[in-house]
């Protein structure tokens, strides 16, 4: 079905042949987070494309002609992985497969987290805001997000897979995609003694919105660098420095959210899917439940029951909703009296582009500060 649609992209006046190569990189990223930082690492030097649009969601997305033809001009793709955007992967494969690509759940030094399940998430007993311990990548070269460019070569390493074998990719033990893990296939009892059977839409064994931790993006910031300067040694060490100015970004940026969350340390929320413990857990602030029990799927009857039963229980101050959700029908089950706030993980509110990244850390800070202001 995807190959039709790149046949008819053709039709539309989309070239297979290769573009001819330009003095800078064409660059393609999927998602407009890692857009933002691709944009930093190229600040001065060219514009990545961006595949997604802000307003589709990641885990299904139909491909215009104008998004497949980003993908066919591409020399290099930025994306997080085939389990956020399992549809991405077929479409590189129809229309990018010479390019290179730099998959960002695969790189060294990435931090991950599994899954969650159950309708009341675990907060006792969390791994630790400032480490993640157990789920950071092992990284061959030493590379701890500083600048030890020198010793990187332009391999796997690096999430790039050189010679395209996705298959052998996209479940590597070594990255803790665990291919057998199902999740659709776990029924679980939560606190008030029901069983539920969670609907997820999840490919492998880690959560996949890993951008929303900015340690990861320190990390990818050099990935990215090095992976532009093998493509265009000429501007290499403009890649490098932008990439190492943006860290320095970022770590300000994350003393300073840490700074702001400080009061909101013991704040009971709720979100509308579990897309954020990523920044949950390297903040310190940690959500009660998810409304859905999926990426996709809307929220059962019974699930809003157990999720409404649970934001009593545990007297659950606000409930941090994401653009297109229906307030009033939660409403109807939690109580017109319920708090509610916005909490986006894509930045759709904002212009892609490199200050993306922070203003979108910096707007989930302030939904969670809202949360208490009067």
């Amino acid at each position: 079905m995807i190959r039709a649609v790149f046949a008819c992209a053709v039709v539309l006046g989309i070239g297979m042949s290769p573009a001819a190569r330009a003095e800078t990189p064409d660059v393609a990223a999927d998602i407009a987070p890692v857009h933002a930082l691709v944009a930093r690492v190229m600040q001065g030097v060219g514009e990545p494309a961006l595949i997604l649009p802000q307003d589709a969601s990641p885990h299904h997305h139909a491909m215009r002609p104008s998004e497949a033809r980003a993908l066919q001009e591409a020399e290099l793709i930025v994306w997080m992985g085939p389990e956020l955007a399992p549809w991405l992967e077929e479409a590189l494969d129809a229309v990018a497969e010479d390019a290179a690509r730099l998959t960002l759940m695969q790189v060294p030094g990435t931090q991950l987290l599994p899954w969650r399940d159950g309708v009341a998430f675990e907060i006792a007993g969390q791994m630790g805001h400032e480490g993640h311990e157990g789920h950071e990548h092992e990284d061959a070269h030493g590379h701890d997000a500083e600048h030890g460019h020198d010793d990187h070569a332009h391999d796997e390493d690096h999430g790039h897979e050189e010679d395209h074998g996705h298959d052998d990719h996209a479940h590597d033990k070594d990255h803790a995609h665990d291919a057998g893990h199902d999740h659709d296939k776990h029924a679980e009892e939560d606190d008030h003694g029901h069983g539920h059977d969670h609907g997820h839409a999840h490919d492998g064994a880690n959560d996949t919105h890993a951008w929303l931790d900015p340690s990861n993006a320190r990390v990818w910031l050099d990935a990215i660098a090095e992976e532009l300067a093998q493509l265009d040694p000429a501007n290499a060490e403009t890649y490098r420095a932008n990439a190492a100015d943006g860290q320095a970004e970022l770590t300000a940026l994350e003393a300073e959210l840490a700074t702001a969350l400080e009061a909101v340390r013991d704040l009971r929320f709720a979100v509308s899917h579990d897309a954020f413990q990523y920044f949950e857990a390297r903040f310190g602030v940690f959500a009660v439940t998810a409304v859905t029990d999926g990426d996709a799927a809307p929220a059962s009857a019974a699930r809003l029951s157990d999720v409404g039963a649970l934001i009593d229980e545990r007297d659950v101050a606000c409930v941090l909703v994401e653009p297109g959700v229906d307030t009033d029908r939660l409403a109807n089950v939690f109580g017109a009296e319920q708090r509610y706030g916005m909490l986006d993980p894509m930045g759709r509110g904002f212009t892609p582009g490199s200050a993306l990244y922070p203003a979108l850390l910096r707007a989930m800070a302030e939904a969670l500060q809202g949360c208490v202001t009067p």
